[in-house]
């Protein structure tokens, strides 16, 4: 009920490592993040995009303004994909350095900001590749400053230290997570977001569930991870049916990009670990599959995995999703059945057999699952250890729907 006494239109300065400006009309601090940065002598900078959705939100024509009005020279890589890969980061540091660039403006949802948070390493390390992030060959230390102007409501880039890049002749698609590429500034405006497709709209609230029941559950969580937890999965819950059925509802986008950002921050403390650990495999095998879907198939098996160790936590988590939990482990197939429901409700019914995967390619994404570099880091975290027969569950209780 708090919501409702909530302007939307009231933009707010949120602190967390980074400087969000969030809500309504938000875009339009760009011109102040710009005379800072300006200040700094950053006269140049690279801004990182996708082909279309940076300038049919509307975004870039204020961001142009803004940096035409400071004086500050602009480049723009607008080639990233979903899942982007090695090859776009040192195409678009091939650039950067060409052109001078001393920053980084993202605009887009997770894939632009973490293409442009490992450009931004790059910059200040001109004897190194996006091989050499990604397989782990040195640690970095430093970044050029970092804007990301957000235009999804799921991935929580904007708010944390986390990257991912598919290394595509690998199948590998690494995270990493460094205090250097936390973004200076971001910016979160719902206005920029109701031109998300139905699909999208499903999948990158999806994502942001998904953050924070692994945050609230890994051997690493905090109090902080689960608090934040219980509220993103409210609220996804609440105004995710909303913005599906009426996509122009600021109200709706306003909550949900809420509840992404605290997501982000929720798994910034509680980390990751089976969720995305098996979901990296998929989408690095099939850079088409959105990463929020792919997630989605997984959710319920990792749920019946972990609800009997953390029971309590789940049922609380759980409960705007699931009716009915009591914190008792043997709970579990309600547990996991009932968010399979949710997720059907809102328009996600698929199992990893309806995009293509069968019972043979289980032992292939569990080898990808142990060699990927970083993978085996969240899922040493995970609940109930990091052993095979785990991955292995997980992935063939994904492949049809539960009995």
């Amino acid at each position: 009920m708090w919501e409702k006494n909530v302007n939307i239109n009231d933009v707010k300065e949120i602190r967390t490592r980074t400087t969000v400006y969030f809500g309504v009309g938000a875009i339009k601090k760009i011109d102040d993040i710009l005379k800072n940065l300006k200040a700094k002598n950053v006269d140049k900078v690279i801004v990182m995009s996708g082909r279309n959705a940076y300038k049919a939100t509307g975004a870039w024509d204020v961001v142009e303004k803004a940096l035409k009005d400071n004086g500050i020279g602009y480049i723009n890589f607008d080639q990233v994909t979903p899942n982007p890969t090695t090859h776009h980061v040192n195409d678009a540091t091939k650039m950067a350095r060409d052109f001078g660039a001393k920053a980084v403006i993202a605009i887009g949802g997770g894939s632009p900001t973490d293409a442009g948070k490992s450009v931004a390493i790059l910059l200040e390390y001109n004897d190194k590749q996006a091989e050499d992030i990604y397989e782990f060959k040195f640690t970095p230390e430093k970044a050029a400053p970092i804007v990301s102007i957000n235009l999804t409501h799921g991935t929580g880039t904007e708010t944390n230290r986390f990257a991912v890049v598919t290394v595509p002749e690998k199948n590998f698609k690494p995270a990493i997570a460094y205090d250097c590429i936390y973004p200076t500034y971001a910016i979160d405006d719902p206005a920029l977001m109701v031109k998300l497709s139905p699909k999208q709209t499903r999948y990158v609230s999806i994502d942001a569930v998904n953050h924070v029941v692994e945050a609230a559950t890994s051997t690493v969580a905090s109090p902080y991870a689960i608090t934040l937890a219980k509220e993103v999965v409210a609220l996804v819950a609440k105004y995710l049916p909303m913005a599906i059925e009426n996509p122009e509802d600021l109200e709706a986008r306003y909550f949900l990009a809420y509840a992404a950002m605290m997501g982000g921050v929720s798994f910034d403390n509680g980390l990751l670990h089976y969720t995305h650990a098996l979901e990296h495999p998929l989408s690095g095998v099939k850079p088409e599959l959105s990463h929020g879907l792919g997630l989605a198939m997984l959710l319920p098996a990792v749920i019946k995995e972990i609800y009997a160790n953390q029971s309590y936590v789940l049922a609380d988590v759980l409960a705007p999703l699931v009716e009915g939990l009591t914190g008792a482990p043997e709970e579990a197939d309600k547990a996991a059945k009932g968010v399979e429901a949710w997720l059907k409700s809102v328009g996600v019914p698929q199992k990893l057999e309806d995009e293509g995967f069968t019972e043979a390619d289980v032992e292939k994404l569990v080898k990808l699952t142990y060699e990927t570099p970083s993978l085996a880091g969240l899922l040493a975290i995970g609940p109930v250890g990091d052993g095979k027969e785990v991955v292995e569950a997980i992935y063939r209780n994904s492949l049809k729907p539960m009995a």
